[in-house]
């Protein structure tokens, strides 16, 4: 039989060890040994190379073997029936018994195999935790702790009780993972920790993932050898990758982290996860200076210790944020009636100390319509109009926020004193407008367990192997950063920038409004004298043009031989002109009515409009010896009256317009168009009846085709063809009032096509 071992040979230097597989070392520390059996199965697949020191059994012996070859049968009976289980408590550990000694067994899946991990007993006895005690003493602790901070502590104190560890710590992890011990226990003789900071690079990213899946891990002895993992070698496949040894009590680690701890000083080490939303939020870290083994139930209390601190730091840190947010949403409340009860806010209220308590800033600034209104201690006026300048053109309609202002705007290296950190909202009211709340520089003193630039030295082969060798205080000042916003801060600020934007809009409407209503007001007087205008028009000039006609008519018909031929000729130009003046008259009081006067529709037969029309046009059409043919026209929702009045005006034009001995012929056709055939701005309908009047008439050039409808437009002169000049401007009103539209196309000398266009309902 041909043995071989699993172990990962890799060589592990500083270019690799981010990506060091970790997880399949094909090794484990030799306080136990390992057997890994197939799932479903009992032979003996992996065996470490140190089973003979605990069962006087070899590899050599025990791997091809059935479990029941091994131990007694009725323990590898109902080991079989522990192992088949759907999930595998880790909590209940299967005992086997060999020769007198007790093994703690733990047991777990990796893929397609079951991992055996036997450990004896460390005093030969199975000593089970007084878990009642344990949890009596945690919420005696969980009463009495204030904070979040004291809560650590006393876990801490309480854990290095229960394991007998000398030093344990607590640390917890920032967003670049950079570690903080935030609470310590430990043997008086022993250095301090406590506050100190440690870099991202001592915790890698594949070792955090394996406290994420693991969330305990024990080094019994820094200075152990590592046992090799052996199978037999009937498959190319079986290696180190075959065996993912995640899960593990007994896994072997990297040697990177086995130098780590040995240049601290380390004998031994117990470490437990702390996870918050499945993210690594800290670790209790436990330190021992000579080689310890702590027991499996000994083990679970120190975990059963970190489950207790997880289920608190999500609490605590919520009440925390808690009482912060309720001084931020008093501050808020005050800011916001401030705003609401003051006409204008920036002038009136900008020094209000609750702008600055919202959001717990030390200097706020709003920069509006050119006019910069400042609060607290801020830079000058011209840093920060430039700094303004730059966020409205960063970030357009948004808003920002940042505890590191020189991060994206390096000339607030200048005005860290009173601009480190800053919350930005854009407003659309003006160029650059804005708000900001400031925050003064917070130099901070880190101390780190060695220099952070340094977290990896050569050894003295000049290889780059070992891990930092110094751990000694290394103090780094930091500068131009300011104490980060917390939620409840970003939140009010978002907040009170909404309602100051709606704040500056009702201003400006307000403005709006004044300024409609004394358009309103000169638009009223404008009515009433256009009114009086129209009573004018229709009673006073009316009035004496009639006497005019009746006088001038008077003289004509007297006939008296006594006037002369030229006093007759003037008689009756004057007469003439008082007509054309009172026909000028009508037309203006029927276009003013066409837009003035109550719109009410009525469904009706254009048809029977029609007739109507062509009744009241009959003696022209008879004297002129006009032809007029309509198709079927629709029923429409119209204005009766004004309809009768366009089709009075288009009629009439097309027998006027005619040429010299030809007889008007007049063609009336109704169809429904796309909107796309109708040329109006905002269209109010997708389709449209089109009523179309075709007419033989004299025509006119096509530059016309517009300015026709233009009120007082003449295309020809008076004494030919007669007429004010404004019944095709009476036509348009009369369209637009329908939410219509009227056109025209023209051939000179050979006719016209007057369109109307009524949207379908």
């Amino acid at each position: 039989m041909n043995i071989k071992d699993i172990v990962n040979r890799d060589i592990v230097n500083l270019t690799n060890c981010e990506s060091e597989p970790i997880h399949i070392p094909g090794s484990i520390q030799p306080h136990g040994f390992l057997l890994g059996i197939k799932k479903g199965d009992s032979r003996i697949e992996f065996c470490s190379a140190n089973s003979a020191v605990y069962i006087g059994v070899g590899p050599e012996t025990l791997l091809g073997k059935d479990i029941s070859d091994i131990f007694p049968g009725e323990q590898a009976s109902r080991f079989a029936l522990y192992a088949g289980e759907e999930v595998i408590d880790s909590a209940k550990p299967f005992v086997f018994s060999l020769n007198g000694t007790s093994f703690n067994t733990t047991v777990h899946q990796s893929g397609g195999n079951v991992i055996m991990e036997l450990e004896p007993f460390p005093d030969g006895t199975l000593n089970l935790p007084n878990l009642y005690t344990q949890t009596r003493n945690f919420v005696s602790i969980m009463e009495k702790s204030s904070g979040l901070l004291d809560l650590c502590q006393e876990i801490a104190d309480e854990t290095r009780a229960i394991t007998g560890y000398d030093r344990v710590m607590i640390y917890r992890f920032d967003d670049q993972y950079n570690g903080e011990v935030i609470a310590e226990s430990r043997r008086e003789d022993l250095v301090s920790f406590a506050n100190q900071k440690y870099p991202h690079t001592d915790i890698p990213a594949q070792a955090r993932e394996l406290y994420i899946r693991n969330p305990l891990r024990m080094i019994a002895d820094i200075s152990y050898t590592p046992v090799p993992l052996l199978t037999i070698d009937d498959s190319a496949d079986k290696g180190n990758h075959s065996l993912n040894l995640s899960l593990s009590i007994l896994r072997s680690v990297s040697p990177m982290h086995i130098e780590y701890l040995k240049n601290m000083g380390v004998g031994a080490t117990l470490t437990i996860s702390l996870l918050q939303n499945q993210k690594l939020w800290g670790l209790i870290a436990c330190h021992h200076y000579a080689p310890k083994i702590l027991p499996h139930y000994t083990r679970l209390s120190a975990l059963l210790q970190g489950h207790f601190l997880t289920s608190q730091i999500a609490v605590r840190e919520v009440a925390e944020e808690y009482k912060i947010s309720e001084e931020v949403d008093k501050a808020l409340v005050e800011a916001l009636a401030l705003l609401h009860e003051t006409e204008n806010f920036m002038e009136a209220s900008h020094r209000s100390p609750a702008l600055l308590k919202l959001a717990n800033a030390t200097g706020a600034a709003i920069y509006h319509e050119g006019v910069l209104y400042t609060n607290g201690l801020v830079p000058s006026d011209s840093e920060l109009l430039d700094l303004f300048t730059f966020l409205a053109n960063a970030y357009p309609n948004q808003a920002f926020e940042t505890d590191n202002l020189s991060d994206v705007y390096p000339a607030a290296k200048d005005i860290s004193k009173y601009a480190a950190g800053a919350i930005y909202h854009s407003m659309v009211s003006g160029e650059n407008d804005g708000i900001l709340w400031l925050r003064q520089e917070k130099i901070e003193t880190i101390n780190w367990a060695g220099n952070p630039d340094k977290a990896v030295l050569p050894n003295e082969d000049g290889v780059q192997l070992s891990p930092r060798k110094s751990f000694e205080l290394w103090m780094e000042i930091v500068k131009d950063k300011s104490a980060p916003w917390r939620k409840s801060e970003v939140n009010a600020a978002s907040s009170f920038s909404y309602a100051l934007q709606k704040h500056i809009n009702y201003r400006i409407i307000r403005a709006q409004e004044d300024e409609n209503s004394i358009l309103n007001d000169e638009l009223r007087l404008a009515n009433k004298e256009l009114a009086n205008l129209n009573w004018i028009s229709t009673h006073d000039l009316k009035e004496p043009l009639r006497k005019i006609q009746i006088f001038a008519s008077r003289v004509l018909d007297r006939e008296d031989p006594d006037l002369s031929v030229q006093v007759k000729d003037s008689v009756e130009r004057m007469r003439f002109a008082a007509e054309k003046m009172q026909m000028l008259i009508e037309d203006i009081l029927t276009y003013s009515k066409a837009g003035s006067m109550e719109k009410t529709f009525v469904l009706t037969d254009l048809n029977e409009v029609l007739r109507n029309v062509l009744s009241e046009l009959q003696d022209t059409i008879d004297e002129k010896g006009a032809a007029v043919h309509a198709e079927d026209l629709p029923f429409l929702e119209i204005i009766p009256f004004q309809v009768h009045q366009l089709f009075i005006n288009l009629i009439s034009n097309a027998i006027k317009f005619v040429k010299t001995d030809e007889r008007p012929a007049i063609r009336i056709t109704a169809d429904v168009v796309e909107a796309t055939a109708v040329s109006l701005e905002k269209t109010a309908s997708a389709r449209y009846h089109a009523i179309a009047f075709h007419d033989n008439g004299i025509g006119f050039e096509a530059e016309y085709e517009s300015r026709i409808f233009d009120i007082f437009q003449r295309l020809h002169p008076a004494h030919k063809y007669p007429g004010t000049g404004i019944g095709l401007a009476i036509c348009k009103k009369i369209m637009e009032n329908h939410k219509g539209l009227i056109d025209a196309k023209s051939v000179f000398g050979e006719g016209s096509v007057f369109t109307i266009y009524f949207p379908v309902a």
